[in-house]
């Protein structure tokens, strides 16, 4: 059980943090002028290797502390307002505590997406004196298998440590979908997620691109029992999930590229983590006439995407500013990880 100091910073940070959030969320809807949400990756590689995974290795450096410190800080200068770190592993990187303190210093909030395994006591209590708002971990099943390490059997250990310590908001994401054999793990996730404390969501599971994969009888039985566990928020704003899991496309105006941002490890902005390669543009070099332009172009993979963080800041704008396809080749994709087809 977590002590009283604890209990009361955690309270008094989520009510920090949800005020903050609804200045941003109002602030989103009047302009159209600045990114809602970045990630980035400080570090490409990962100690897991699940199979699904398309967005890890074994061998990438981190990238230097100092070179994250300017990437930060020019997407402070864009007007970002939420920051995820992730990876690969961030927790691999070594001075991932100054980077989530430099998110802060830019006014900015900060959150992390990590695998869990590194959270022992002593590094949750860095993560709270570094100014962190928010953690996800995603964990795939009940016991380890061949397809996912990330297993409330190996995990739950380090959930108890976080339910005792963290004094940030941690969220528990479990998966149905392809390459997951026990749908019913997702209940036994969410169920714990819920009893130490945390908030629970439910993913529909990407291919190797992003993109859909229809849910069987069964798997559509858990997700619909795992929504109805879910708390309302506005980081909640996932119906688009409903159409996936029966197999439809969602017609949508995906904004990547101006109100969503994916800066990986060599410094580039993507559209997402799946679509790497476009448009590929250096962060450095970044412009708003960029945001401008890639606000207004249509994404021909958006109507069977599953990156739901993507989803969700595109709603602020889905009422407004209609698209049009690009007006320039895309780049070659001989060597690039997807291509939009």
């Amino acid at each position: 059980m977590p002590s009283a100091l604890t209990v009361v910073r955690r309270r008094a940070k989520a009510l920090h943090r949800n005020l903050r959030g609804a200045a941003m969320a109002a602030r989103a809807l009047a302009s159209t002028e600045h990114p809602l949400l970045a990630h980035i990756i400080p570090v490409r590689r990962c100690n897991l290797s699940c199979t699904y995974c398309n967005e890890f290795d074994d061998f990438s450096k981190p990238v230097p502390t100092e070179e994250m410190f300017r990437r930060i800080d020019k997407l402070g200068t864009l007007g970002t307002a939420v920051i995820t770190i992730s990876g690969g592993e961030p927790l691999l990187h070594p001075d991932l505590d100054d980077i989530v303190g430099r998110i802060r210093s830019n006014g900015m909030i900060a959150g992390l997406i990590t695998n869990g395994y590194f959270l022992v006591p002593e590094r949750i209590k860095r993560l709270n004196r570094a100014g962190l708002e928010w953690l996800q971990i995603s964990i795939d099943n009940v016991n380890p298998d061949a397809v996912s390490k990330k297993s409330l059997k190996v995990l739950d250990k380090k959930l108890e440590n976080l339910a005792e310590h963290a004094e940030f908001h941690v969220n528990i994401n479990s998966v149905v979908g392809g390459g997951i054999s026990n749908p019913q793990d997702a209940l036994t996730i969410g169920k714990r997620a819920i009893e130490l404390g945390f908030s629970s969501t439910v993913g529909i599971i990407h291919d190797g691109s992003g993109q859909l994969q229809p849910l069987g009888g069964e798997e559509r039985r858990i997700y619909h029992e795992m929504k109805s566990m879910e708390k309302r928020s506005f980081t909640r704003i996932n119906a688009f999930q409903d159409n996936i899991a029966q197999g439809l496309p969602n017609e949508w105006r995906c904004r990547a590229g101006a109100r969503y941002l994916y800066i990986c490890e060599d410094g580039l902005v993507h559209y997402c983590s799946q679509q790497r390669g476009y448009p590929g543009v250096p962060l450095a070099t970044y412009t708003r006439d960029d945001m401008h332009r890639e606000y207004l172009t249509e994404k021909s993979c958006a109507p069977h995407c599953t990156v739901s963080c993507v989803h969700q800041v595109s709603i602020f704008d889905g009422w407004r500013a209609p698209q049009h396809p690009s007006s320039t080749p895309a780049p070659s994709t001989e060597n690039e990880l997807v291509q939009i087809k």
